[in-house]
């Protein structure tokens, strides 16, 4: 059962990050649009690759350090998701609602993670 629940998280992030690199190519070509696109491109992608190396973390320690960086980025790409939608830097900014919620979820899931995996090593 684990298993089946990492490989769901795992795709959830994978999709996750595919339709940030969408958003990313969609977005106006300006100073600004450049900008946040890249910043928004990096903390949108790193969540990927940073739960693989929770999967791999060598001590409880390490496991919580990076979930939090995901967390983090999750937290991030929120607030750059917000900012398209606000300014407006895409054609339809309500595109960026799904994505939106569905970061909302997976903040709630690694905020969930962390709480128990701190609980797990204080005993």
């Amino acid at each position: 059962m684990a298993t089946k629940s990492r490989f769901d998280l795992e795709e959830r992030l994978r999709d996750c990050a595919a339709n940030i690199v969408r958003v990313e190519e969609s977005i106006r070509v300006s100073p600004a649009g450049t900008h946040v696109a890249n910043q928004m491109l990096r903390s949108g992608t790193a969540v990927l690759p940073n739960h693989g190396e929770a999967q791999a973390a060598e001590s409880n320690a390490d496991f919580i350090h990076k979930l939090s960086i995901c967390l983090k980025e999750l937290r991030e790409t929120r607030r750059w998701l917000r900012l398209i939608q606000r300014v407006t830097l895409i054609a339809k900014p309500d595109a960026v609602l799904p994505m939106l919620a569905e970061t909302e979820e997976l903040i709630r899931i690694f905020f969930t993670s962390l709480k128990t995996a701190r609980k797990q090593g204080t005993k």
